[in-house]
């Protein structure tokens, strides 16, 4: 950066950073507004409290925005001399939308200086009369100008917004439409540009973000007991969280807190110790631990002598006496070894950590929230309330008995990661069952002064899996459905799908099976994944085995195609990344030019899935490519033939653009955990 430059960054960095601090004196200034209001509920205006909560909201969104601005203009990125946003080395990967907003936010503050805060909405378009995105900001901006006395057009604030606009590397006009709406189109030559930019780089980079220690708990089944559908979701969901976070250059740890401690181990001692006396010196057949379990469970139920020995191994086991230990860590494996046997069909990785692991933890949080007097009697157990004891349940910390519970074990938990992990941003995969849980431990976690501002947590919840009789997803038996069928059930699906298609007579051996694989374990993740995941969803292997509309059969086979385009004119993967150092993507047919704005959305998909954590957005997106991929293939040619079937002409141009399609399909794909084959 030359001198001039780095007095214009410091300029603008230090006004972003004021804004910031401005901008969390208003968040707390409307977060006690909004804690009054739910102080005098029978006085409120619910619209008014509405309204405050979505200020909130987005004041924090414009606090996310002017962060990763200014990380960006620190690590790397020169200045547009023409306008605030910033410009990638090599157009590499932008938010477009975060830059539009930059740009009309600058245009509407010299617009109106004296208006505070001002709207600034800006929208992709779905209809290429109205631009390719359009800003809305002069309809809602008129109406706070006529509040304050100053009566104005909508369609005048607009034009007068657009008389501020400066050029920029990203727009190549405005144009205002109906009562006030400003429609915006995209340079081709940035299009180009950025998509280039990937492909010479054979893949597609990530949207820089602010690097932070991220702790995502998913999947957490219990010890002894199989996993079942009712595990699918928060495993599916997780893991792509996960990868998407990964990728996005966050360092993840991804926790699996299973239920590994408790009575029902004293049970289950106590019943291995009579079943299998020697079980010390000759490792007992139980791999079949829920049937185990179920006997335990039985005896425990019915037996009462045998209910006293299965509380002396809890105390025992609280006191880690050795062979308890062995038998505890026994059946913790057999259990560990099933779950990863899932865990690898489906590609899962995560790191296990049990209720065990926090048991020390636990007696020193309880010791600390004592110390400052944050624990309440309640007939014989102490209780912990968050800041607002209006709101909610209070969290038991001890029982009665002088015991520990899953609210103990959350909060021992939530301070070790925020202290020993270092973790910035902690996020918790589990049923929209559980939200009110997660709510009083994140407001208990700052009350206890463990979490402070700077953390991040969310609670990612989901509704539950229900069978096609649209009751909750049960064998005919009326049992829940173990994990293992289900897979087992895809593959036998998919096979047999792959069979009606008659793939099995074209692919080899080894082929049918990736295939098989690839469809049966794609379908059903992608099935959870393109749901809103607070929303039930309906499993039907008839329907996520389809091969039209936005499923995985579909999407998987469509990128197979584009991948064979190539391959049919004879053109590798690296002559094409030799060929975007010298040869334009072809874009000048509307279709090519629709199928790159496309492409384009991408980063941003990734920035607003990293905020409100709903995956099924990428899913959209891969459709939406597919859908745009196939209206640029049926009008454009990418490989022209003669009648005899030889070939007459590549255009290279298009071949890059299918590139660039499959590569961003692959990552989507990477994202999402499903994997593409070759041949299908």
């Amino acid at each position: 950066m030359s001198a001039h430059d780095l007095e214009i960054f410091h300029k603008r960095a230090t006004t972003a950073e004021g804004e910031i601090v401005y901008l969390k004196e208003q968040i707390e200034l409307l977060r006690q507004s909004i804690v009054n209001n739910i102080s005098q509920e029978s006085t409120v205006d619910k619209e008014e409290f509405l309204k405050l909560q979505q200020e909130n909201i987005k004041l924090k969104h414009r606090i996310a925005i002017l962060k990763r601005t200014i990380e960006a203009q620190r690590s790397k990125a020169p200045f547009d001399s023409t306008s605030l946003s910033v410009v990638p080395q090599d157009n590499d990967v932008i938010s477009i939308n975060d830059t539009l907003c930059d740009i009309f936010r600058k245009a509407i503050n010299l617009a109106y200086p004296d208006i505070l805060d001002p709207p600034v909405i800006v929208t992709t378009s779905n209809n290429l009369k109205f631009g390719d995105y359009q800003c809305n900001s002069a309809m809602p901006l008129a109406q706070q100008l006529s509040s304050s006395g100053t009566k104005v057009i909508p369609r005048n604030v607009a034009n007068n917004i657009i008389s501020k606009l400066e050029e920029s590397f990203l727009v190549d006009n405005y144009e205002i439409a109906g009562p006030g709406f400003i429609n915006i189109y995209l340079k081709r030559d940035f299009g180009q540009s950025a998509l280039s930019s990937w492909l010479k780089k054979g893949f597609v980079p990530p949207p820089y973000v602010q690097r932070k220690r991220v702790v995502i708990d998913f999947s957490s089944p219990n010890i002894a007991k199989e996993m079942h559908v009712g595990h699918l979701r928060s495993t599916i969901i997780g893991d792509s969280i996960s990868r998407l976070l990964e990728y996005l250059g966050h360092d993840v740890l991804r926790l699996n807190h299973v239920g590994d401690w408790g009575t029902q181990f004293g049970m289950l001692i106590a019943h291995l110790q009579d079943k299998f006396p020697n079980y010390s010196t000759v490792t007992p057949p139980i791999q079949d631990l829920q049937a185990f379990y179920k006997e335990s469970k039985t005896r425990f139920d019915t037996d009462e002598n045998f209910k006293k020995c299965a509380y002396e191994c809890v105390v025992k086991l609280q006191t880690f006496e050795p062979e308890i230990t062995k038998a505890w860590k026994m059946i913790c494996d057999v259990s560990r070894q099933e779950f990863q046997k899932l865990y690898n069909r489906l590609d899962i990785k995560i790191i296990e950590r049990g209720e065990s692991f926090y048991q020390k933890r636990m007696e020193s949080i309880v010791k600390e929230l004592e110390s400052k007097n944050m624990l309440e009697e309640d007939n014989g157990r102490k209780i912990m309330w968050g800041e607002n004891q209006d709101n909610g349940i209070p969290l038991t910390i001890v029982k009665c008995d002088g015991g520990f519970t899953y609210d103990t074990s959350d909060m021992a938990a939530l301070k070790q990661r925020v202290e020993e992990e270092k973790a910035d941003w902690l996020i918790y995969v589990t049923d929209a069952g559980q939200s009110l849980h997660f709510q009083m431990l994140e407001n208990c976690g700052k009350k206890a002064g463990i979490l402070k501002s700077k953390h991040r947590m969310d609670h990612v919840t989901f509704g539950v899996v229900l069978g096609e009789d649209k009751k909750k997803f049960k064998t005919r038996s009326g049992d829940t459905v173990k994990l293992i069928e289900l897979l087992n059930e895809g593959l036998k699906r998919a096979l047999q799908k792959l069979k009606e298609k008659e793939r099995d007579k074209v692919l080899s051996e080894e082929e049918l099976r990736m295939a098989q694989e690839s469809v049966a374990y794609g379908c059903i993740k992608y099935a959870d994944l393109v749901h809103n995941r607070n929303h039930e969803y309906i499993f039907s292997f008839d329907k996520m085995l389809e091969d039209k509309g936005n499923t995985a059969v579909y999407l998987l086979y469509a990128l197979t195609r584009i991948r064979s385009i190539a391959r049919m004119a004879n053109v590798t993967q690296e002559q094409l990344q030799k060929h975007a150092h010298d040869t334009p993507i072809s874009l000048k047919h509307e279709k090519e030019w629709k199928l790159a704005k496309v492409l384009l959305k991408f980063p941003d998909v990734l920035l607003t899935i990293s905020q409100d954590m709903f995956v099924h957005q990428l899913c959209e997106l891969c459709y939406e490519i597919s859908c745009a991929f196939s209206e640029f293939y049926d009008k454009c040619y990418c490989v022209e033939k003669n009648q005899a079937g030889e070939i007459v002409n590549v255009n290279i141009g298009r071949l890059l653009l299918t590139e660039a399609t499959a590569l961003v399909m692959e990552k989507c794909f990477a994202l999402l955990g499903l994997k593409p084959v070759a041949r299908m």
